[in-house]
Order: structure tokens, then C-alpha cells, then sequence
């Protein structure tokens, strides 16, 4: 049975899933695999549930090769690597909120939004402290909450040294960058990104 065109077969776990959801890699022309985060290279796309055991499984038993019907080469270090890249798009996507003028950064300024109601998701440091986080998380209750990023990769967007608190206002790029971050999860220990949980005020 074929996949809905908006889903696709995760080739370790055989679940379907919105593509949308999921990491897709292709075989470049020295047979090597790369990962397309954008979903945009040329090629039959190979995808996979965005964890890092499961990457790990797909390598190990030579999945990607079996889906290819083909050599490939699997580059040292490819978890890391797509860590790394999931970091800089969340990064970059929050960029982008920043400079359309949907981002503010500080505990102050983030408070003040969720006030307003001005705010469609909140992103907190990784390495924050635990005090400052449950407030911020209580304010924030009913929004969503991710824990994805370093203070120094979200100071970096802003300029600064460091930045514990993020509010995103409501927009369409909201969706999409709730969904970056989900993909770090499976890829970064500690990384958590919650509706319910986190978002009723409870510590992470």
C-alpha cells in the first residue's frame, strides 16, 4: 500500500508519517548520503523518524543502502552532524522572526508579550536556570514551550552573549518552527519541547 502524498515510510521503523515531520536524505553523486533538511535536492527521497537511535539503527543495518538499492557511503559522524544542521535551521528560522519583528529575547520583554497575548510559542535555554524557567513557564501556561537551544545559540541570533527567554508571536512560521525544534529533540539529550506538561508550570 502506497503512502498519501503528504506522508511518508520511515525505512527503520515502517510507520507513516507526515514528511513534514520526518528527515529525508538522498544519495549524492559520489554515492554519498546527505542529508536534505529543506527537502529540496534532487533524487528518491529516503526518510527516517528524526531520533538518534534510530539513525544510528538505519546505518548499522545498512538501511539506507537496502532502500537505494545501491552502495552508499555514510559519512563519520553523520548524527552529529545533522544535530548540528538541526540547530542552525531552528537558529535561522528564529532569525527570521527576529528581523520580521516577531521575536523578542529577555525574560522582561517575553513576559510583557505573553501578556498581550502576543506569543505562539516560548524558547528556553537549555542551560537556564530552573527558578527563572518555572516562571516563565508558569506565565506561559497553554503555550507551547521548547527547550532545544543553548543561551549562547539563542544569544548568538540576537547579538548578545547569551538569551534565556524567547517569544515568538503568532504567525505562520510558528508551525514550522515548533517542528524544527521537535527534531532536535530526538537528536539532543535534555531537549524537550511540551504542550501540556511544561506549559502548566511544573519544572522540566
Amino acid at each position: 500500500m502506497s503512502a498519501p502524498k503528504s506522508q511518508r515510510r520511515c525505512i527503520v521503523t515502517g510507520e507513516l508519517h507526515d514528511r513534514s515531520g520526518l528527515l529525508r536524505f538522498v544519495v549524492g553523486p559520489n554515492d554519498e548520503l546527505v542529508a536534505d533538511l529543506a527537502s529540496r535536492l534532487p533524487g528518491r527521497g529516503l526518510w527516517l523518524t528524526p531520533r538518534r537511535d534510530i539513525l544510528e539503527r538505519a546505518i548499522s543495518r545498512r538501511l539506507f543502502a537496502r532502500s537505494a538499492h545501491r552502495a552508499i557511503m555514510t559519512p563519520p559522524g553523520l548524527a552529529d552532524r545533522i544535530e548540528a544542521l538541526l540547530v542552525q535551521r531552528c537558529c535561522e528560522m528564529i532569525g527570521l522572526a527576529r528581523r520580521a519583528g516577531l521575536a523578542v529575547a529577555g525574560f522582561e520583554k517575553a513576559r510583557e508579550a505573553v501578556r498581550k497575548g502576543k506569543v505562539g510559542v516560548l524558547l528556553l535555554a537549555l542551560d537556564g536556570a530552573g527558578g527563572g524557567r518555572r516562571r516563565i513557564c508558569a506565565l506561559g501556561r497553554g503555550l507551547p514551550i521548547a527547550i532545544v537551544l543553548t543561551a549562547t545559540e539563542m544569544g548568538a541570533i540576537f547579538g548578545r552573549d547569551h538569551v534565556v527567554n524567547i517569544a515568538i508571536g503568532d504567525s505562520g512560521l510558528t508551525g514550522r518552527l515548533i517542528t524544527a525544534a521537535e527534531k532536535i529533540t530526538g537528536f539532543r539529550l535534555a531537549a524537550v519541547i511540551d504542550r501540556a506538561e511544561l506549559a502548566s508550570g511544573r519544572p522540566a
